[in-house]
C-alpha cells in the first residue's frame, strides 16, 4: 500500500473509533466556528456535504444556514458521470433520501426540478479523510468534489470541515487533488490562499 492510500486508511480508521458523542460534540464546536465566519455571512449560495458515517456532522449547519435565509444546496453523486449534481434543498427532514451509498441526497422529485447552476455557488464545504497545514484535502479516492471544484465552481470559496485528528502537517497529493481556502476543526481556523 502506498504512503497516501496508508495515511487515509489510518486516519479513517481512528476517526471510525470515535465515539458517537465525541463526533457530535466535535462537530457542534466546527458549526460555531463556521457560523462566525465573514464568509458565511456574505455567501448567498452554500453547497454542503451531507455527512455519512463518521465525517463532520452537517446537518445541523444546514438547518442553522436555512434559518438564516442562505440557498443551501446539496449534491447528487452522479456514478455513471463522475460528477455531482448541486441540488437546492429547502427542509432537511423532508427533502433527502437515500441516495448513492446510502449518502443522504435530495428525493428525486427535486433532482429536476432544483438543480442550481453550479456558477452560482459562493462557497463549498468539503468532507475528506485527511488534511493538511497548507490546505491541502485527501478524499475518498473518487475524485467526485476535486473535479466539482476545479470545472464547476472554481471561483467558490472551498471550507474543508475536519477533526484535528484529521490534520497532518503535509499530505503527498495528487495533480488533480485541489487546495482549499479555509479547514475549520473543533479547535482553530486554518486559512490559505490557493
Amino acid at each position: 500500500m502506498n504512503e497516501p492510500a496508508l495515511t487515509r486508511k489510518i486516519t479513517l480508521a481512528a476517526r471510525d473509533s470515535l465515539s458517537w458523542r465525541d463526533r457530535q460534540i466535535m462537530s457542534d464546536r466546527i458549526v460555531k466556528n463556521i457560523l462566525l465566519l465573514k464568509e458565511i455571512e456574505s455567501s448567498k449560495t452554500l453547497f454542503l456535504y451531507v455527512a455519512f458515517r463518521s465525517e463532520v456532522e452537517t446537518i445541523n449547519l444546514i438547518k442553522e444556514l436555512l434559518l438564516r435565509g442562505k440557498q443551501v444546496v446539496v449534491p447528487v453523486t452522479l456514478v455513471s458521470e463522475k460528477r455531482l449534481l448541486p441540488v437546492e434543498i429547502r427542509d432537511v427532514d423532508k427533502d433527502l433520501v437515500p441516495g448513492y451509498c446510502s449518502i443522504p441526497e435530495p428525493r428525486l422529485e427535486l433532482r429536476s426540478s432544483h438543480v442550481i447552476e453550479s456558477s452560482k455557488i459562493d462557497t463549498i464545504f468539503l468532507p475528506g479523510s485527511v488534511f493538511d497545514e497548507e490546505g491541502g484535502r485527501m478524499g475518498y479516492g473518487g475524485g467526485y468534489y476535486d473535479r466539482f471544484m476545479a470545472y464547476e465552481a472554481p471561483l467558490a470559496k472551498r471550507i474543508g470541515l475536519a477533526f484535528e485528528m484529521q490534520m497532518v502537517d503535509k499530505l503527498t497529493l495528487q495533480t488533480h487533488d485541489e487546495f482549499l481556502d479555509l479547514i475549520v476543526t473543533e479547535k482553530r481556523l486554518i486559512r490559505r490562499t490557493r
